[in-house]
């Protein structure tokens, strides 16, 4: 491991050389390699999903490039190198865990997790950032967003105490959207609102929003594949089928793929 790291950031430097580099490296700037991050911080987390570990390593790597390719930006304009990234996050992780590098107890995870926001808290504070809400990324997935802005406020008492406060609410959204004329401007709003209501609850019993969603469309996307398959070996192909049909088959699929 101890050269590989050299390694790979000479490779990197090589591929930015002015003189020799590679002409598509060459052309990058922070903000155009963006796209590239977020595909590759997602096919991790694919890889995660199917249990793919030897995917998963390269995926990883992948990613590894990303932070190696900014850091070489960064230090051609002289602002930092990979160096003071690793710095950072070694300050920050033992900061952020005195019960393990410190003399600090937590009796548990929850305490733990609650002193983790208290220090984070403390960190905005000392660079500017006073509202609990600052922070939070404007380009992250809206589920996540959602969740992450609700966590936020529930770190100072601004939640409901419990689910069915939660449910409430979306009723009460659900009230709200159905009143709404499909034609009023308002509508895409009180549509945000529920959705927004809902990712409540899902944060309420302890899960991801995002992780929900994505595993919802996966069992979708299972189903109507099956669905697709038998009627095309039935009927040719799905432009074939009546409404009915294609939904008597989504049951029996539905039927099949059940978990045991």
């Amino acid at each position: 491991m101890a050269e590989n790291i050299p390694r790979l950031l000479s490779i990197m430097a090589k591929l930015r050389d002015p003189n020799t580099g590679c002409p598509w490296d060459l052309k990058q700037t922070y903000a155009s390699i963006v796209p590239y991050t977020l595909e590759e911080a997602y096919e991790v987390a694919d890889a995660i999903s199917r249990e793919d570990f030897t995917e998963l390593k390269d995926e990883l790597g992948d990613l590894l490039f990303q932070v190696v390719f900014y850091a070489q930006i960064a230090k051609e304009e002289g602002r930092f190198e990979f160096d003071d990234c690793v710095a950072a996050i070694c300050d920050k992780l033992e900061r952020r865990h005195p019960h393990v590098f410190a003399n600090k107890t937590l009796a548990d995870s929850d305490a733990v997790l609650k002193n983790w926001e208290a220090l984070k808290s403390t960190e905005r504070k000392q660079v500017g950032q006073h509202s609990v809400l600052d922070n939070i990324p404007h380009a992250m997935p809206a589920l996540s967003r959602a969740n992450k802005l609700q966590k936020r406020c529930a770190t100072v008492g601004f939640d409901w105490p419990t689910v069915e406060g939660c449910w409430l609410k979306v009723k009460e959204e659900i009230a709200e959207v159905e009143a709404t004329s499909p034609a009023s401007p308002e509508l895409a709003e009180e549509l945000g609102d529920l959705m927004f209501a809902l990712v409540n609850v899902v944060r309420k019993h302890k899960l991801d929003p995002e992780a929900v969603l994505r595993a919802a469309n996966n069992k979708f996307e299972q189903r109507f594949r099956a669905v697709e398959q038998a009627i095309t070996a039935e009927k040719g192909s799905l432009e074939q089928a009546t409404l009915d049909e294609m939904e008597a088959s989504w049951q029996l699929v539905k039927q099949q793929l059940k978990p045991e």
